[in-house]
């Protein structure tokens, strides 16, 4: 008779495995697969885990290689909300290829053993798009040693590891509670994010995450969920004397599903579902004056926010055993004063002014708010909306699709600020139209190859255009 094992047993299991072996249960499995599933999509059920005990550590993510041609040099791998240059410029007439591997990405759920229905998880999710130095090649101001510009190499080769998701949670039989850096609850994300082969948020996408606390409730009654939250999130302005607030209801259908590819790699079957989310904020901006006199506590007031809408239409349905074919739109509207930061890289080339004697310098960043030139702080107003569709083509078992998009996003008061230092016609954006056609096949099931074309069009406050034209073709290990 073999002897009884004594220690810690440590096991390598999937999580569907753990969950039909009993180690968590069909509550934990779920909020699991939910958690990863826009890095991993459907694959989140097979990723393995090490387990010790009830205690357990899932890896995931992906490696992914880009390469992009631009028709401008308007643009980095990350197209963000950037302003696409004006011809008649070098930037504006000449062409950009780009080779990289930035977005790749990593991320460890840590899960706790559950304790009288309490369940504790830890997330930690990284890639490799961190803050850099800018871009500079030469000549360098000679007044500063050593230069604080990177290379172009060091860019592309030797990227910055940055945090993308960090945070712990608690799910209770009455409520959860998230505490950490996530997605904006605005805009309900990741939920209704586009698929695109090019990185995210694409322009006019409400893509954002950040520090926050959060407490949110979902009800189950087949065939209807109904999940609402509020948060506490970190403040547009640092030295903002307040939290951001942040709402959200969101109603799903599960008896009706379709594929959707959220993001690049996130491939799964859900529901119908709409959803809203509403934002409120208060700035306090160190006061400006256009004589550069200090004025009583030198601070300016102002209160903001903004909405969105989102759905997921499944127009041919799939279930997870039949994905003969599926065809499904998603779509979301937004809309607010001082939500650029909700947006990648959006700034509308607003500034602020220069005093006519000494200088001012702002305590919030870019593109949030501005002075005019009497001293009255102001919102930058911005609306967008964004529609895709999603097609998996018939007997192919959701493994080749084409997806395409349309977003559209302008502002209401940019052009007030074409005077003096603010801004001028010909760098302020008007607005800004978007649209892309991308083709996806997954030869074996970790590998993923998209092909992308993209044209995104910059509307300048003096009305004229500037178009950039993008290709990009990469490559995804999903792991």
């Amino acid at each position: 008779m073999n002897p009884p094992s004594s220690g810690v047993q440590v096991q390598l299991v999937t999580l569907q495995i753990m969950r039909d072996k009993g180690i968590i249960s069909q509550a934990e499995y779920d909020s699991a697969v939910k958690d990863i599933s826009d890095s991993v999509g459907s694959q989140a059920g097979a990723q393995e885990s090490v387990v010790v005990g009830k205690w357990a550590s899932t890896l995931y993510g992906f490696v992914e290689a880009d390469s992009i041609i631009d028709s401008t040099r308007s643009l980095n791998d990350t197209a963000g909300n950037s302003l696409i240059a004006r011809g008649g410029s070098a930037a504006g007439d000449n062409a950009r290829v780009t080779f990289g591997a930035r977005n790749s990405r990593i991320g460890f759920r840590l899960k706790a053993p559950e304790y009288h229905s309490v369940r504790a998880t830890a997330m930690l999710e990284m890639d490799f798009l961190g803050t850099q130095l800018p871009i500079e090649t030469g000549p360098y101001p000679p007044t500063v040693s050593p230069s604080p510009y990177g290379t172009e190499a060091a860019y592309l080769t030797n990227p910055t590891f940055r945090i993308r998701h960090m945070n712990l949670k608690i799910e209770t039989p009455i409520v959860d509670i998230l505490f950490g850096q996530y997605w904006q609850l605005f805009g309900w994300q990741p939920l209704y994010n586009p698929n695109t082969v090019q990185i995210q948020g694409v322009a006019g996408e409400v893509y954002s995450r950040t520090p926050q606390f959060r407490i949110s409730k979902t009800v189950k009654a087949y065939p209807v969920t109904f999940e609402m939250a509020v948060a506490a999130v970190r403040p547009v302005q640092r030295d903002s004397g307040s939290p951001d607030g942040e709402a959200g209801l969101r109603l799903a259908l599960d008896s009706v599903t379709a594929l959707q590819t959220v993001g690049s790699t996130g491939t799964q079957i859900s529901p119908l579902s709409i959803a809203g989310t509403g934002l409120v904020r208060q700035v306090e901006v160190n006061s400006f004056s256009p004589t550069g006199a200090s004025e009583g506590d030198n601070t300016s007031k102002l209160t903001m926010g903004g909405v969105t809408a989102e759905a997921f239409i499944p127009v041919y349905p799939a279930t997870k055993d039949n994905k003969f074919t599926s065809f499904a739109l998603n779509g979301e509207f937004a809309s607010g004063y001082g939500i650029a930061d909700m947006y990648t890289g959006l700034t509308g080339g607003v500034a602020f002014p220069t005093p006519t004697k000494g200088t001012y310098t702002p305590d919030i960043d870019p593109g949030i708010v501005t002075f005019d030139y009497a001293g009255k702080l102001h919102g930058i107003q911005w609306t967008s909306y964004l529609i895709g569709a999603q097609w998996y083509l018939p007997a192919t078992d959701g493994k080749v699709w084409i997806s395409g998009n349309y977003s559209h996003m302008n502002s209401a008061n940019t052009h007030y600020y074409d005077v003096g230092t603010i801004g001028s016609a010909t760098s302020l954006m008007a607005h800004e139209d978007f649209y892309d056609v991308n083709f996806f096949f997954d030869p074996v099931p970790a590998i993923r190859f998209g092909l992308e074309y993209a044209n995104t069009r910059t509307t300048y406050v003096d009305g004229i255009h500037a178009t950039n034209l993008r290709g990009q073709f990469s490559g995804f290990f999903i792991f």
